[in-house]
């Protein structure tokens, strides 16, 4: 008799595990809704902007009354646009930015090319420019890269300046 109990709760317990594995296979192939999972790829600049655009008329939405509707994003009652992020690249590195619906630039934030550092004394803004400077490691012989950074009609962009350090 020992040995039929032992067998029933060994059946039993693998009963259960596959009981368990076809629900979760069961959940994560219902889970799907988009023609792919949304955790097996990643969002580019621009995807991420429409899903903000969607989550955020989504919000407006549902706080507007329905018997008000809801205002177009044309009027002229409108909040002022916020600023755009993007990114600006260049031969010491990279930076995300924001370009002001005034016109300014800020740096939000930056990060060194592989052999460069970013030197610490940096002018984010918000300010028509924005300045850093990108350094080669200590044993590369390459000049310091100082950048300035605007925004334009096409998008923010570094230009390469002289380097305003007398050391």
């Amino acid at each position: 008799m020992r040995k039929w109990r032992s067998a029933v709760v060994t059946a039993a317990w693998v009963a259960v595990g596959t009981a368990a594995g076809a629900l979760g296979a069961w959940q994560l192939a219902g889970s799907d809704s988009g023609g792919g999972a949304a955790h097996s790829r990643p969002l580019d600049e621009a995807a991420v902007r429409e899903a903000l655009a969607r989550a955020s008329e989504g919000r407006q939405a549902s706080r507007t009354p329905a018997r008000e509707p809801a205002p177009s994003p044309s009027s002229s009652s409108s909040p002022s646009p916020s600023p755009e992020r993007s990114t600006v690249r260049f031969t010491g590195g990279a930076a995300t930015v924001e370009c002001r619906p005034d016109g300014t630039v800020r740096l939000v934030s930056w990060s060194p090319a592989d052999g460069f550092h970013i030197d610490d004394d940096v002018e984010r803004g918000p300010a028509a420019v924005a300045r850093l400077e990108a350094e080669p490691g200590d044993d590369d012989e390459r000049e310091d890269l100082a950048y300035d950074i605007r925004c334009t009609a096409q998008g923010p962009r570094a230009r390469v300046t002289p380097d305003r350090d007398e050391d």
